[in-house]
């Protein structure tokens, strides 16, 4: 795996945090308004590629925030932190249970990752005003590919090459769970940080389920 891939994976987690924790503060009902230059600080309108920046005039109507939100984008963070948390719990098994060096370094880049996006989800619903889902999920096994309690129990038993193959067939369905998950907030979401989100989500595990499904041979569907 890539050491290339996981320094850009994470520092695509990194900006999201950064991105969410800077606008997640306004009260929802100011999102989505019209942004206008106002007569305090200037507010500097990027000119076209390549060409300078212009300072807007006080009440100019400069578009709006693109930060409506919409139930998608609410569905979207609610249904992901448990689905992250529990991959989370899955990769966290790895280290005690297999000896392959490709197979702990795919659950070190899961949670390296999806640490993150868990803390800016989070940070984003307390932003609308929304409670943060408690806990891993596990009550949700067979929705958007989570496993079952009584797989979950079934990874943790095993070891060596039974454990690998378990838990890359278990972390493939997770993951393709989580690209239905984020096109559906590419369908219906409106919200363009939940937006960002989505599309990091499926560039970043499309990957890995090419990576795992080769680890685990050509017979992988």
């Amino acid at each position: 795996m890539s050491a290339r891939w996981g320094t850009q994976r994470v520092s695509a987690a990194l900006v999201l945090i950064s991105v969410l924790a800077g606008c997640s503060g306004r009260p929802a009902e100011e999102r989505g308004a019209p942004l206008t230059a106002g007569s305090g600080a200037p507010v500097i309108v990027p000119g076209e590629p390549g060409g300078s920046g212009r300072t807007a005039t006080p009440g100019e109507h400069l578009g709006d925030s693109g930060a409506r939100t919409s139930a998608a984008d609410i569905t979207f963070a609610e249904s992901m932190i448990p689905h992250h948390r529990q991959a989370l719990e899955m990769a966290a098994l790895a280290p005690a249970r297999s000896a392959d060096r490709r197979l702990l370094a795919l659950a070190e880049r899961v949670t390296v990752a999806q640490g993150p996006e868990i803390r800016a989800l989070a940070g984003w619903l307390r932003g609308e005003r929304r409670a943060v889902p408690a806990g891993h999920g596990h009550t949700r096994g067979g929705m958007y590919g989570m496993a079952t309690l009584e797989q979950m129990n079934r990874l943790r038993a095993a070891r060596g090459t039974a454990f690998d193959r378990l838990f890359l067939r278990l972390m493939i369905t997770h993951h393709q769970g989580a690209l239905t998950m984020a096109r559906a907030q590419l369908d219906g979401g409106t919200d363009r940080r939940m937006r960002l989100m989505a599309r990091d989500v499926i560039s970043g595990q499309t990957i890995e389920i090419s990576r795992m499904r080769r680890l685990l041979g050509p017979a992988t569907p």
